[in-house]
């Protein structure tokens, strides 16, 4: 799919790989609505990158919220044609820590809310809007893209929550991409390594060092950008379908 005046949405688009991606995918002179809670934050952003660029106030698990969000971007823009789902939570802790105690349930319940349901949630209801779309020249009419993380295959000590809700990304993939498919939908999803984001940010230094490690070349953090033009490929790419590409410098996570 060609980016020229095509209509995004971005989940997560405030801050982090969602702000790259809404970056990258006007820089390519499509639309693009920036979807996250940050409201300051999502603003400031869409009153920098101009008349393509707008900002909602959207809760991924909130049904209502979705559907206004999607209806706000329809009535400003005319249609949807890409969906890019980067909002997500995380949350470490020990099936059964070292007093005893149990994972928090609803901690658990929150963190497969946020990555694996907000996911969802977004996916069905923008698709519904990319099934009126006329199709191009390849029969395409819309581009799915989620965001799950290298913590799928190799969770670390702690990470059952996160890699359960990331895991459950890839098994989207396969079904939701056969069920689109008579409708010219595609679905992709990303699973990323470490990346300067704001939540890597605040890993203390010594933590940061270690990851750094798994990597095999090259080793160093990777840079949103690098995963908003990852974004942007797959998007352009009408042969990419119900894939999920590792994008991690070849790390392999250690246990801790």
């Amino acid at each position: 799919m060609k980016l020229q005046d095509r209509v995004a949405i971005v989940t997560g688009g405030a801050s982090g790989l969602g702000e790259a991606t809404v970056r990258e995918l006007i820089a390519g002179h499509a639309y693009a609505a920036i979807f996250d809670i940050q409201t300051d934050r999502g603003a400031q952003l869409a009153g920098e990158l101009g008349e393509r660029a707008m900002a909602l106030v959207v809760d991924v698990t909130d049904e209502d919220s979705v559907t206004g969000g999607v209806r706000r971007v329809v009535e400003r823009f005319g249609a949807i044609h890409i969906c890019v789902n980067c909002a997500g939570v995380p949350f470490a802790a020990k099936t059964v820590g070292r007093n005893g105690e149990p994972f928090p349930l609803a901690l658990f319940r929150r963190v497969i809310d946020v990555n694996l349901i907000g996911t969802f949630n977004v996916m069905r209801l923008a698709a519904a809007e990319m099934v009126k779309n006329q199709p191009d020249a390849d029969g395409e009419r819309g581009v799915i893209v989620n965001t799950s993380s290298g913590a799928a295959f190799d969770g670390q000590v702690g990470q059952a929550a996160y890699s359960a809700s990331k895991a459950a990304i890839i098994g989207l993939n396969l079904p939701v991409a056969r069920d689109l498919s008579e409708a010219g939908i595609r679905v992709n999803a990303i699973a990323p390594g470490l990346f300067d984001t704001p939540l890597v940010a605040t890993l203390p230094e010594k933590a940061r060092a270690a990851l750094i490690d798994t990597t095999l070349f090259p080793r160093r953090i990777g840079q949103p950008e690098e995963f908003a033009r990852l974004v942007r490929h797959i998007v352009e790419n009408s042969y990419m379908n119900a894939e999920t590409i590792r994008f991690d410098a070849g790390a392999r996570m250690n246990q801790r």
